[in-house]
């Protein structure tokens, strides 16, 4: 018999959305614990990582977005290798782009480590190709010597080229090889760069021992993770979570339409069927209140976010400056269940200043209301990230109702 479809407002969808990704719960009173982290990454199930520090990491911003201020020295604990009996709990790959995952999804990723000689990038794969004993040179390097950085390996680096981003040498390209196939993976990060080291020493033992699923049982599961993660989604939505291959991503939610784990439903102006976990909760009212990430889960698909808020958003990292609308790095603030405003940050930490380089209202918001919000994150957000005030730039159109709130955050400071 086939399940009637039921049909969810815009609204309750959005509402369904913030709930699953952590934003309908208050933020913790008092210290902020390894309990509270694991429970948001229960929720979310990945961290994307960047390397563009301008503000922050963005792989610690989702925490306190839906956590408030806590001790970012804890996330690295549970994601570096540490001798004796702390067990690692998450460990970085190709998840959703780089990401932090816990340690128990690495059999689920082990289709595409097998799929490196196809699917990883071109240079990569010219040199996994062309240079075999190379890889077999680095793979008995990090064997003997690991943890080891890419400059290690003893091959050179060649001079940049014009407009080249990446100056990646052929060892460092070798490594990357074999940490995308699995081969080695990232004991921890200095600096923010990668060391590598063989899994025998950084995965815990009984993850390593564990079978490995059929590439179908994997990926439905990554599925199911998703559409947690998710509450209600398209099937892009659900593929886009873990960068599933769109063929395999239409089966597997098939799948599990089919088998009743999801609820095929329709959300009013969606234009697509969408997918409905069911044990997602429903709450009257979301009373949220972060800056976002440009690459937090919740946003991080922007047909997604546009779909769920209204809202069009372009990170503008590689835009020329003249041409860009908003900024180097815009943070949308979510508050309630609506995004009410982006803002251009900058922590100026010579200064000891978080600088606020634009800041924009959205259509239909109220700009006294949001800049007092905004304001009060802004000083907890500084505070967290050790800089002693915020300065707002006289560019956009909330700047200067943020700039009379920020004033008057910091008129009531002791």
């Amino acid at each position: 018999m086939t399940r009637p479809i039921d049909r969810l407002s815009p609204a309750l969808a959005r509402r369904i959305a913030l709930a699953a990704q952590g934003f309908a719960d208050p933020r913790p009173v008092g210290r902020v614990d390894a309990r509270h982290v694991r429970r948001v990454l229960g929720c979310i199930g990945v961290l994307q990582i960047d390397s563009v520090n301008v503000f922050c990491r963005t792989h610690y911003m989702p925490l306190f977005s839906r956590l408030g201020p806590y001790r970012r020295e804890m996330l690295d604990r549970l994601t570096a290798h540490t001798a004796g009996p702390v067990r690692r709990e998450l460990f970085e790959y190709w998840a959703h782009e780089a990401s932090l995952v816990p340690v128990e999804l690495q059999p689920l990723l082990r289709w595409r480590m097998e799929r490196a000689h196809v699917d990883a990038w071109g240079g990569m794969r010219r040199v996994a190709h062309d240079s075999p004993r190379l890889l077999d040179q680095v793979m008995n390097l990090v064997a003997e010597r690991g943890p080891i950085r890419a400059g290690e390996t003893g091959v050179g680096r060649p001079a940049r080229r014009p407009g080249q981003m990446w100056n990646w040498h052929d060892g460092k390209i070798a490594l990357e090889y074999l940490f995308w196939s699995g081969q080695v993976t990232a004991a921890r990060r200095v600096n923010f760069e990668r060391l590598y080291d063989i899994p025998e020493r950084v995965l815990p033992v009984d993850v390593l021992a564990s079978a490995t699923p059929s590439v179908a049982d994997a990926q439905r599961e990554l599925v199911r993770i998703a559409a947690r993660a998710c509450g209600v989604a398209t099937e892009p939505d659900l593929g886009d979570y873990f960068r599933l291959p769109r063929a395999d991503s239409k089966a597997r939610v098939a799948e599990l339409v089919e088998a009743g784990e999801l609820h095929a439903v329709a959300v009013d102006g969606w234009g697509a069927p969408a997918y409905l976990w069911p044990d997602a909760r429903r709450p009257r009212r979301i009373t949220a209140r972060a800056l976002l990430s440009p690459f937090d889960s919740l946003i991080w698909f922007r047909e997604r976010t546009e779909r769920l808020f209204g809202f069009h958003y372009r990170i503008e990292i590689y835009t020329p400056a003249a041409k860009r609308k908003h900024g180097y790095y815009v943070l949308p603030f979510l508050l309630g269940d609506a995004l009410v405003a982006r803002v251009d940050l900058k922590s100026d930490r010579q200064a000891g200043v978080l600088r606020v380089q634009g800041a924009y209202l959205e259509d239909g918001a109220d700009p006294r209301y949001v800049a007092t919000e905004l304001a009060d994150e802004l000083m907890l957000t500084a505070g967290w990230l050790g800089l002693a005030d915020v300065e707002v730039m006289p560019r956009g159109d909330l700047a200067g109702d943020l700039g009379v709130a920020v004033r008057a955050v910091r008129a009531r400071q002791p």
